[in-house]
């Protein structure tokens, strides 16, 4: 296992494009074969997949999220980010960052942040 912590503005308006953060102190982002993934929980629901950076710095959005989502990283700091555009009150969620890695043709998560709120109001 390995450590994440999320960072993140908290509170933002509808519309803006609020950036969250993913630190991995003590491990390396581009190790293989690893795929840094954000997921969010809005209040009352399940578990939503948003997206990952693999090791290899390739990304992969869920069709439902792409046209607004984009993660990047910053190998020199290990951390990725995760933007997401024109924000509404549907986007208020505890969001995570995780650690995944195939499994067959699955991916599975051993390794997740604690998880930083979001909400979107005016």
């Amino acid at each position: 296992q390995v450590q994440l912590q999320e960072s993140g503005p908290g509170l933002v308006k509808p519309s803006q494009t609020p950036s969250l953060t993913c630190t991995v102190p003590g491990g390396s982002i581009t190790t293989n074969y690893y795929y840094w993934t954000w997921i969010r929980q809005p209040p009352g629901k399940g578990l939503e997949w948003i997206g990952y950076i693999a090791y290899s710095c390739s990304t992969y959005y869920s069709p439902s999220l792409k046209s607004r989502t984009s993660i990047s990283r910053d190998t020199s700091k290990n951390q990725f980010t995760l933007q997401l555009s024109s924000v509404t009150p549907e986007d208020t969620a505890v969001y995570y960052c995780a650690r995944g890695e195939y499994s067959g043709s699955y991916l599975s998560y051993g390794s997740w942040g604690q998880g930083t709120q979001v909400t979107v109001s005016s």
